[in-house]
């Protein structure tokens, strides 16, 4: 087990030790996650990260080598509190694969001043990234209809955001991913197909064609557009027949050339060899192809940087102490204390049309509403039973439906699902 402690940052550290010393570490206060507004472009966006944040939680502990590298900058009390720290607080929130807006509570960590400030880079850490990737993902895969979507964003990206951002993808709507370790971790589906660079090894395109059909046969997948993409498909069905799986285009007008090539491949009896494309798609992209004859997409570095948006823009916020409600009053970061209690409310045919946030009660139910946070972490033990990706992706799945049309608009727009905050006035909250 890998401590996620190395992840806190020097100014949580920082607060801990002052709060333990003048005793307030111990009040028992209230953290929300949230985004004060949706990334540029965005009319919603999707919870991921829950389950990773959840294990990052489990493993949070400071080994003695961790310690001894703070030794100098923390006074020993802090270090000895922290050499036992186990998080024993409760962790509620939205269901992973859920659909946020701005100030939904996605988070709320309940417990000690001092157990809950030092998650806070952590938490955000994950959820940002994530959350997203997962936004991103989410749009591609609404671009891509019912056409099967391949992560191939590893070598775009951090080797460890690379399988989280695996996770995500997958939670949202793509079909398969490329990294064997997202695929060992978390049952994803593995797919992929060969580089340029084993064409440029054989002495021909026959050859390498044939020693890739030889080694995985006619269903796999072959490369043509290393020399000149016509040549290369003629060249793939010579070498495979016309069982060949399919063929991949990663460069060009790949409109064009998809009808282009459906055309070649039907001419040679290759009526069932799929066409998929690759080379820096985007959900804009993706919709264009819309009407291409295409069958299956890789997409890479557009997915992983979060398609424009690389994080979520989420904060980790202290909004109750002692059961009173707090808040930031700083000129355009004000914040909204006491914590919140949220429902979806929809109309009767499934549309969903407010997000109602009670600050310090639950709002009154009306026939369509739906509660939105779900507990997590209860006394610092995680709650028995919480959904797996399989069924967060299915979750997702369902909550899409629920938005408008225009909710799934890839222009710019407002959030497809206002916000509306009952409860104290921020005037009336002590700062």
């Amino acid at each position: 087990m890998v401590s996620t402690a190395l992840l806190t940052d020097h100014y949580e550290l920082t607060m801990l030790q002052a709060a333990l010393s003048d005793g307030t570490g111990e009040r028992a206060c209230t953290f929300e996650v949230f985004g004060r507004r949706l990334p540029e472009g965005r009319r919603y966006g999707v919870v991921a990260g829950t389950g990773r944040v959840l294990d990052a939680v489990r493993d949070f502990t400071f080994d003695p080598e961790l310690l001894d590298g703070l030794r100098g900058v923390l006074d020993e009390r802090t270090l000895d509190w922290l050499a036992g720290y186990r998080f024993g607080g409760s962790i509620e929130g939205y269901a992973e694969g859920e659909l946020w807006f701005p100030g939904s509570p996605i988070l709320t960590v309940t417990g000690t001043f001092a157990e809950a400030v030092v998650l806070e880079t952590v938490v955000l850490s994950i959820l940002n990234h994530d959350c997203a990737i997962a936004a991103a993902a989410s749009r591609m895969a609404q671009a891509a209809g019912e056409r099967p979507l391949i992560e191939m964003g590893s070598r775009r990206t951090h080797e460890q955001a690379a399988v989280a951002a695996s996770r995500a993808a997958y939670l949202a709507g793509f079909t398969s991913t490329s990294n064997l370790q997202a695929g060992a971790s978390y049952g994803i589906p593995t797919s992929g197909t060969s580089a340029h660079a084993f064409t440029l090894l054989h002495d021909t395109e026959a050859e390498a064609f044939a020693a890739q059909v030889a080694a995985l046969g006619v269903g796999t997948t072959l490369l043509v557009d290393t020399y000149d993409i016509t040549a290369g498909i003629a060249t793939a069905v010579e070498v495979a027949g016309p069982g060949l799986g399919a063929v991949r285009i990663d460069s060009g007008d790949l409109a064009v050339l998809a009808v282009q090539a459906r055309e070649q491949l039907d001419s040679l009896g290759a009526t069932s060899t799929r066409i998929v494309v690759s080379g820096d798609l985007d959900e804009f992209a993706l919709a264009a192809l819309r009407s291409a004859p295409v069958d299956g997409y890789g997409v890479g570095t557009s997915l992983v940087t979060g398609s424009g948006a690389p994080t979520a823009g989420l904060v980790y916020k202290l909004v109750e102490v002692e059961g009173r409600p707090v808040a930031k009053r700083s000129t355009s970061k004000v914040t909204q204390g006491g914590r919140k209690v949220a429902v979806r409310r929809h109309r009767p045919t499934g549309t969903a049309t407010e997000e109602v946030l009670g600050v310090g009660f639950t709002p009154e139910r009306e026939p369509n509403d739906r509660p939105l946070q779900v507990p997590l972490v209860r006394d610092g033990v995680r709650v028995e039973g919480l959904p797996d990706l399989a069924t967060s992706r299915e979750h997702l799945r369902r909550a899409l439906v629920t938005l408008p049309w225009d909710g799934l608009a890839l222009s710019k727009g407002d959030p497809a699902v206002p916000t509306t905050v009952l409860g104290p006035q921020r005037a009336g909250v002590r700062p």
